[in-house]
């Protein structure tokens, strides 16, 4: 059953990797580059700010800690443990494999820590836009999507790497935002005469 799963895993990133053209070329090159998302921070940390005031250093912070748990943990507990060979560097298919620029990433890529990173950044958000913003949560989860799918066209990543790398980041998301309402709520009660001037 494992072989026939990683056997269609590989199958799959082949078909999907094959799909080139050159502006899909130019779009997932960029779209897998996190500086290029620079924009679109800056908008998140001004909706941010704009519906959390105060509270938004502590989202912050929260986001960093999320960060460094959807990271952390992809490399050591499963890159580190699994040792999967990234397409590029499988010598089995190596030569199928079409990459850009000459880039092929790290040794091992089960589980991606891009998907990771950003569908647990979209989860996070997610709950703290949840019913604040029409629309916000679908946009934010083709974001994810969309660099997550960028490292398959890159030849980096099987489908399987990203879609457990998105559901360690949609997991962690999760804990994250729940904490973060629990901490917020708490604050709110203790502080609110304070806070919104009594």
């Amino acid at each position: 059953m494992i072989e026939k799963l990683i056997g269609f895993d590989v199958s799959l990133f082949l078909f999907l990797n094959d799909q080139r053209n050159p502006f899909f070329d130019f779009v997932f090159w960029w779209a897998s580059a996190p500086l290029a998302w620079v924009p679109v921070y800056v908008i998140l940390l001004y909706l941010v700010i704009k519906i959390y005031r105060w509270q938004s250093i502590f989202v912050v912070i929260f986001t960093i800690i999320l960060i460094s748990l959807t990271d952390q943990i992809s490399v050591h507990f499963f890159k580190d443990m699994f040792m999967r060979l990234r397409p590029c560097h499988n010598p089995e298919i190596q030569a199928q494999v079409d990459t850009l620029n000459g880039y092929c990433g790290g040794q091992y890529g089960f589980v991606s820590s891009h998907a990771a990173n950003y569908f647990g950044i979209a989860t996070f958000l997610s709950v703290l836009f949840f019913r604040k913003i029409r629309f916000f949560i679908p946009l934010i989860m083709f974001w994810a999507a969309l660099i997550a799918y960028s490292r398959i066209y890159l030849g980096v990543h099987y489908p399987a790497d990203i879609c457990c790398g998105a559901i360690l980041g949609i997991i962690l998301g999760l804990i994250v935002g729940w904490a973060f309402k629990l901490l917020s709520n708490k604050l709110l009660s203790k502080y609110r005469f304070f806070l919104i001037g009594g």
